[in-house]
């Protein structure tokens, strides 16, 4: 793989800052979003008020923690456009969720907002290698989806060739790989299984093309989903996070350098980890909810929004900026079976240790009598026999009992038999009555 660390003297000067300068520039933004969300947001100036909490009180970054949370519930509630603190006729774009379990939540920029938006795109694009005059192959869905509009932006900031294929497609997907030869793929993980597949389909050997970097995010993913992927294509394989109702992808980015979790960028987001169950704020370090205070938003700020990852923070090594750890899984998703908690991820860890399964899998909860089932339907390679696959079965079934302590089914069946995502994969299969 080629060497695509940015020099020192490509970063932006908050990537080069000292704690103490960047902690300074966090509460004078901290205090500001505080008081713009509860002077122009009729639902933030109620939920403080009721929390019997007041801009005026945060003097210090902990005071923080006096404020209520925001749900993504309180989104849905104030739709369309109730969380909204500017004028209408301020507000730049649009962007909204799916809304396929429930009403959408819709979000808002400034003109002001969406150059910010690009300027942390181009700074997360240059993170992950992305470097001026590459071009780079947008794979994530454009329109009210924020991806991919969010990297088509930012990789003009940074001043790259944006090819804005969109999802789909995946056969035009790989033409126009192979002709146009990009350096950058912004796109999910699970796709960019889908496209290595079409590859190998057409008789492409996927480690012969262009690509140098691969930006991948909206899904959670594992280090040994990335080794496949670095391995199969010859390329940095990074990761990128954010949410529509925070701002869109960039607001944490890992760097290519040390490809050790992701740098938040803290200038315009102020993390917290906090206890699901209870809502107390852990020490850096605990595992649980991860929760986001936006410092620079001006359309729709959103305070101590609770995202339901899970992770943790540490502190910052390739820049000044706490890490977050891969996100494990979010709380929503968490499968309890027969008393223990497991997340998909941790089946995808062990899926890609049985060399003859492939990582296209899902996962199936039933419900034949008074108790939920598991099985785990996952493929075998193309390389590998039907033996190969009822002794890979048997292996993940052993594997799953004795790493997470409870007993699944599996079902291996053939390549191309799970659904391919253009976008996030439907991990969790709910199958049960009701």
């Amino acid at each position: 793989m080629q060497d695509r660390a940015p020099s020192a003297t490509d970063l932006d000067a908050i990537e080069r800052a000292s704690l103490d300068e960047l902690r300074a520039l966090q509460l004078e933004r901290l205090q500001w979003s505080v008081r713009h969300a509860y002077e122009n947001v009729p639902h933030y100036r109620a939920a403080f008020d009721a929390a019997g909490a007041h801009p005026s009180e945060i003097r210090e970054l902990a005071d923080l923690a006096r404020l209520p949370f925001t749900t993504k519930a309180d989104l849905r509630d104030n739709y369309p456009f109730g969380m909204f603190a500017v004028p209408q006729a301020q507000v730049a774009r649009v962007h909204a969720s799916s809304g396929t379990t429930g009403r959408p939540t819709v979000v808002g920029y400034t003109a002001d907002d969406v150059r910010t938006w690009a300027q942390l795109m181009a700074r997360s694009i240059r993170a992950a290698g992305g470097r001026r005059g590459d071009k780079v192959h947008v794979a994530y869905g454009y329109g009210l989806f924020t991806g991919g509009l969010g990297a088509h932006y930012g990789a003009e900031a940074l001043g790259c060739t944006v090819i804005p294929v969109s999802g789909g497609m995946t056969e035009r997907q790989v033409t126009l790989i192979r002709d146009f030869e990009p350096d950058v793929i912004m796109v999910t993980p699970s796709y960019m299984l889908a496209i290595v597949d079409e590859m190998q389909r057409q008789g492409i050997e996927p480690r012969s093309c262009s690509l140098a970097v691969g930006i991948f995010g909206a899904e959670p993913w594992t280090d040994d989903m990335r080794l496949e992927l670095e391995q199969s294509l010859d390329m940095h394989a990074v990761y990128i996070y954010g949410l529509s109702e925070v701002m869109g992808p960039g607001v944490a980015q890992e760097c290519v350098e040390t490809k050790d979790g992701l740098h938040i960028w803290e200038d315009h987001f102020f993390p917290e980890v906090i206890d699901p169950v209870t809502g107390a704020v852990l020490p850096d370090g605990s595992e649980g909810e991860l929760v986001f205070t936006s410092l620079s938003k001006q359309a729709m700020p959103v305070i101590r929004y609770r995202t339901r990852d899970l992770t943790r923070l540490l502190p910052g090594t390739a820049r000044p900026m706490r890490r977050m750890e891969k996100i494990t899984g979010r709380s929503d998703d968490m499968i309890i079976l027969r008393g223990v908690n497991l997340f998909p991820t941790q089946l995808e860890e062990l899926i890609l240790r049985t060399p003859a399964l492939s990582p296209h899998f899902q996962c199936v909860l039933t419900r034949p009598g008074r108790l939920d089932e598991l099985t785990v339907r996952v493929e075998r390679r193309v390389d590998a026999t039907d033996a190969d696959g009822v002794a890979a079965g048997q292996a993940l079934r052993t594997l799953v009992k004795n790493t997470i302590g409870v007993s699944v089914q599996v079902d291996v069946v053939e390549p191309g038999s799970v659904e391919r995502s253009m976008g996030k994969m439907r991990r969790i299969v709910d199958e049960r009555p009701g």
